[in-house]
């Protein structure tokens, strides 16, 4: 009986160890699953190099990229902003000239940089080697789909029963679309291509470039309004661009040329929130955006047209077909996903950022040029955003700056003295008495010509006040040391710390601060 019950205890033992050990096993099998599942394979090596090159601060004025230049030591070395250096950024050039020529839109870089997890994509070295996708084609569906639902959510053109083509930015679009118009004329003339000044310098200059039996360059679309309306002159077939908002000024254009016998392509590459308020959605027959001015990517090259007419289209897309066999995979890769961050919140996300750092530009610049007589800035008219549900004054990319003395005739060489460069009026087909800058540079871009223009508006009153102080007010003059040069502690470029808005404003309000006790004393 002992002996039975011994068994009987050895037999319960040994199946309780057995339970025991299986739920081990599994458990063990469980935890293995799990770890294997959330355990990086291929991809950890390419995250872990990214993660190093995002670390690396480059004190705040530059970056260091995957593909930039390696030391000696095998590390990355950092791309310095404009006007800095060093082997981290971290020098000031004092006497830098301030390129404010280029529309580079680095003023998003700060969003991206937050959003960096949700805005990253890995890429497999056989990602999409093919020519097509699955179905034959050369763009995403998903992109497409996309892009469609931004239009929706934004409330800025029109996608519904339109085709939409992807291209190498909207450069190649455009030219894609003066081949595809000028197709459907029947005309044995060239289409003229027109456009209203001041206008974006590409559509003469890659008209030109191009220019075949098919069409031809002919400068300024209001001279032609009486050939586009006459029915006698139906051999004069006209391609017009129109931009909205316009580059350089910001201004909301419309067509200028009307009957039959005018097409217009619709440049709508700042026809965003952060640009300009949406009055409505554009609903024309032929509009292109830029992947560059929404996001800030400019070097992804990704642009789409959204066009009415099906034979246009097929034009357009045979266009691409012979031109770059359609878009790099990996470009749309990348645009998907940042159109992925872009559409959350209903886009409010993003939209906010950007619109609230270009109105922070506009207000700074807009302070600094009101005390001048000397320089003007475009006029713009606040207009009830859609989008945002509020009236909203515009914030374009660039300010179309007009130089109002008799003397200054070439505005572009009255700034570059000052060691501002921009664009100059007669490039946009304008007088010269113009220039462009561009607001969308980086922050350091920003700053620096944020002072370089206090200078000039500073240096401006000093000279109003040298010519109108009488002999009496000598003793004050002297008192403020008016006449040793502008490049005392006060305002001299070595002792400005362009590290921040804020220090800049300080020394900005210092400046001012000066001149209104300046005048306060002589008048």
């Amino acid at each position: 009986m002992e002996k039975q019950n011994l068994m009987s205890s050895t037999f319960t033992l040994c199946l309780g160890f057995s339970a025991i050990l299986n739920l081990l096993f599994f458990a063990f099998l469980l935890n293995s699953s799990n770890h294997s599942s959330n355990q990086l394979s291929w991809s950890r090596k390419a995250a872990q190099e990214a993660e190093g090159v995002s670390s690396l601060s480059c004190s705040g004025h530059g970056s260091a990229h995957l593909d930039g230049l390696i030391s000696d030591g095998g590390k990355p070395v950092c791309e310095c902003n404009a006007c800095y250096t060093g082997p981290d950024c971290s020098q000031f050039i004092p006497d830098c000239v301030v390129d404010a020529d280029s529309g580079n839109p680095l003023f998003l870089e700060p969003f991206w940089r937050k959003n960096a997890a949700k805005s990253t994509v890995v890429m497999s070295g056989w990602h999409r080697m093919g020519y097509e996708f699955e179905d034959g084609s050369l763009i995403s569906k998903q992109l497409e789909k996309q892009i469609r639902r931004l239009h929706k959510t934004v409330g800025n053109a029109v996608t519904e029963g339109r085709y939409i083509v992807f291209g190498a930015g909207s450069t190649q679009l455009l030219n894609a679309a003066v081949h595809a118009l000028s197709s459907t004329t029947g005309s044995s003339s060239p289409a003229k291509v027109v456009a209203s000044a001041p206008y974006y310098p590409v559509y003469k200059s890659q008209t030109e470039l191009f220019e075949s039996s098919k069409f031809k360059f002919n400068g300024e679309a209001a001279s032609w309004i009486n050939n586009s309306i006459s029915t006698t002159a139906s051999s004069n077939n006209f391609i017009e661009f129109v931009t909205s908002p316009n580059n350089p000024d910001g201004q909301l254009n419309k067509a200028v040329l009307k009957g039959d016998n005018a097409k217009q392509i619709f440049d709508l590459a700042y026809y965003w929130p952060h640009y300009t308020a949406i009055p409505s959605p554009m609903d024309e027959d032929l509009m292109i955006f830029t992947l560059s001015k929404l996001t800030g990517h400019a070097g992804s090259r990704f642009g789409w047209a959204i066009i009415k007419d099906k034979d246009v289209y097929q034009r357009m897309v045979d266009y691409m077909d012979l031109n770059t066999y359609g878009v790099a995979r990996e470009t749309q890769l990348r645009t998907l996903k940042l159109l992925d961050v872009v559409l959350e919140e209903n886009g409010r996300k993003m939209f906010d950022f950007g619109y609230e750092e270009m109105s922070f530009r506009w207000e700074k610049l807009s302070k600094i040029l009101s005390s001048s007589k000397r320089f003007s800035l475009q006029e713009l008219t606040p207009q009830q955003c859609t989008f945002s549900n509020e009236v909203r004054a515009p914030t374009p990319a660039f300010a179309w700056i007009r130089c109002e003395n008799d003397e200054d005739e070439d505005c572009h060489a009255v700034l570059k003295e000052a060691k501002i460069i921009g664009r100059a009026g007669h490039v946009f087909g304008a007088q010269s008495r113009y220039v462009r800058l561009s607001l969308v540079n980086s922050q350091d871009d920003f700053n620096l010509l944020q002072h370089r223009l206090e200078m000039l508006v500073f240096k401006e009153k000093m000279a109003n006040l040298m010519a109108g102080v009488s002999l009496g007010a000598d003793s004050t003059i002297k008192k403020y040391n008016l006449s040793q040069p502008l490049n005392t502690t006060t305002v001299r470029d070595g002792n400005i710390d362009h590290h921040s808005i804020e220090e800049s404003e300080e020394s900005s309000a210092g400046l001012m601060h000066s001149t209104l006790n300046i005048l306060k004393i002589l008048f």
